[in-house]
């Protein structure tokens, strides 16, 4: 299954939420930690990409 990006700040929101309330122990911290990392990164990715594709569409209607 492909992760949208709706679903990966679904996700980190999660993480966040068991970081904020302290539910997430200290055996899953590295490992939230780690794909916390993996999410942000999927969606600085998704949005730089949305970008791009937003200004050629927008450079092409000009």
């Amino acid at each position: 299954m492909k992760l949208t990006y709706e679903q990966a700040m679904a996700e980190l929101q999660g993480i966040v939420g068991g970081l904020e309330s302290e539910t997430i122990g200290m055996d899953e911290l590295t490992e939230k930690v780690k794909r916390a990392a993996e999410l942000l990164e999927y969606c600085k990715n998704k949005l730089h990409k949305t970008e791009q594709e937003v200004g050629r569409f927008l450079d092409k209607k000009n």
